[in-house]
């Protein structure tokens, strides 16, 4: 069966993970890319910044590649574009907060000028190829998100992007259910939806909860209320505003990311606040502290964001007192868990009283539960269906959900990263999967670093490095002198003098019968085995060897 006659949905990232969402839909010469998104780095993945999608499979068909649609503006959906867009010249299709908040971002990389990006319209059909594409509005924790009606010559597919059903949204934004009805009434191919809280009973609650519970927390606040968000979550921030100008308060904005994300969404009309509410630093300055709310970067702990400086002591304009109350109104991201918690400790040691998940009501998921996915099901009775956006356990959960109410059996198909979904008119089955690796950007560097680095990272972090330099005779390989060694992050030779002392003499030992003119590479060799093995022995640790060796 040639791949001419099916359409391919492949997942380049966002499925068996949260984050690096990126999606792609294939029919014959045509490519469409369904968002461009990062993930923060876990744990174990030591000095990576971001990982971000493998290009890898657009790459050998760049001239496939018809356009992107972005759904909505959070880093997990559009925070690899601008690593994306130096390699792929491709018009980029979004709503008009999306457009400015990657504008923001381009512009940081330099790529602005020659990016194509393009606003679009909720009901606005983009033709990509044979596709085309219609943007229709969801509720999340973002205004202008949108999932996307996609029309292939085997009939509609709806990708629903992060949404939930909010019926009193903060920004008047709605899911159309409307829309997806006539869709579902058409006959729908496939259906795509969100299934971060598929393990989630009931319903999501309003993003109004966290407005009401603003304004109590401003109400009895003794001093400063500072309030810590993702610089993405405009509704959140206008929130805070109103909550603000209700309590008769002034707001002052820190955190580079914050500060353009406010300057750019009060430009184009999606943040309103009264004239005079914010303000600048010397008028922050001056303003008594019961009157002041700031709002903030760094909800998930991020080392240099502005919280993180704030409960360090080394923030340029605010310093943590006796009477502040810092509200984390942001769920920690899995695996920044304890990055924020280090910050609640020491926040609440500085003298502040912090508000955080745990403890209080000011979060609320931009993500549907149950009941709200069962009635997106009941609207659209897609004839296939593949939940995205979500670890391994979220995707099986959704799919099981999506048979009891009507996927007929078997037509619910979890797919991870590089899995290869095929429909023709008859079937769909799984074809050869893709490459859709981890690809790190560390500093400058894109994808050069591997697993192979971050294992000898990890080595590293766990037993330290031994170096041994030896000097040997260019023209016999003997041992000009004894070996010297040097330790990081192992042991203290200088006080275990002794163990320095043995280890030279296993290095003499090693190089022994080297002493006709040796490789260097079988120099080293000898040397890091022999010096691995007796560490070992001595201490039950595994530095990393290093050798260098010198000739004279």
């Amino acid at each position: 069966m040639t791949s001419k006659t099916t359409l391919r949905v492949i997942p380049l990232g966002g499925l068996g993970e949260i984050g690096r969402n990126m999606m792609l839909l294939e029919y014959g010469d045509d490519i469409i890319v369904i968002d461009v998104g990062l993930m923060f780095p876990e744990e174990e993945m030591l000095g990576v910044d971001l990982v971000i999608p493998d290009f890898t499979y657009l790459r050998e068909r760049r001239e496939k590649v018809r356009a992107v649609f972005l759904t909505h503006g959070h880093e997990d959906h559009v925070g690899a574009l601008p690593y994306f867009l130096r390699e792929f010249d491709v018009p980029v299709y979004s709503t008009r907060l999306t457009d400015g908040l990657i504008r923001v971002k381009l512009q940081e990389h330099r790529l602005l000028q020659k990016a194509k990006t393009h606003v679009v319209e909720p009901g606005q059909v983009i033709e990509a190829g044979v596709f085309r594409v219609e943007f229709f509005t969801v509720a999340h924790s973002i205004p202008d998100a949108c999932g996307l009606i996609i029309q292939t010559p085997l009939g509609p597919v709806v990708h629903t992007g992060d949404f939930k059903l909010d019926h009193t949204p903060v920004m008047d934004q709605h899911t159309d259910l409307i829309r997806l009805a006539q869709v579902g009434a058409e006959g729908c191919l496939l259906l795509m939806a969100d299934s971060t809280y598929a393990e989630v009973d009931g319903y999501t609650p309003s993003e109004q909860l966290v407005g009401e519970a603003l304004k109590q927390i401003m109400v009895n606040a003794p001093g400063r209320v500072i309030v810590a968000t993702f610089a993405s979550l405009i509704s959140r921030v206008q929130q805070v505003i109103d909550a603000a100008v209700f309590t008769g308060r002034k707001v002052f904005v820190t955190g580079r990311s914050m500060i353009d994300n406010v300057a750019m969404a009060r430009q184009l009309g999606y943040l309103q606040a009264p004239e005079g509410t914010i303000v600048g630093v010397e008028e922050m300055r001056n303003t008594p502290p019961a009157k002041l709310v700031v709002i903030t970067t760094g909800s998930q702990g991020e080392p240099t964001s502005a919280l993180t400086k704030m409960a360090n002591g080394d923030h340029r304009h605010i310093q943590i007192v006796k009477g502040d109350t810092v509200v984390l109104s942001a769920s920690p991201i899995p695996g920044n868990e304890q990055a924020v918690y280090r910050n609640v400790d020491n926040l609440f040691r500085l003298g502040a009283d912090v508000l955080y998940n745990r403890v209080s009501n000011i979060h609320v998921r931009g993500h549907a539960s149950r009941e709200e996915l069962k009635i997106i099901q009941g609207l659209l009775q897609p004839e296939y269906f593949v939940p995205i956006h979500g670890e391994y356990r979220h995707l099986v959960v959704h799919a099981r959900l999506a048979e009891s109410v009507g996927v007929p059996q078997g037509n619910a198909f979890v797919l991870t990263d590089g899995d290869v979904l095929e429909i023709d008119e008859e079937a769909a089955w799984l074809g050869e999967r893709v490459p859709a690796s981890y690809v790190y950007v560390d500093g400058l560097g894109i994808g050069d670093v591997d697993q192979h680095i971050l294992r000898d990272r990890a080595h590293l972090s766990t037993d330290g490095v031994v170096v041994v330099i030896v000097t040997v005779e260019k023209q016999t390989g003997a041992l000009d002198r004894p070996a010297e060694i040097l330790a990081r992050g192992f042991l203290d030779l200088e006080e275990r003098e002794d163990l320095a002392e043995r280890t030279r003499e296993v290095v003499a030992k090693a190089l022994q019968g080297a002493e006709h003119y040796a490789e260097f590479g079988d120099i080293n060799t000898r040397i890091r085995d022999a010096v691995s093995k007796f560490l070992y022995d001595e201490t039950r640790r595994r530095p990393m060897v290093l050798t260098v060796t010198v000739e004279v």
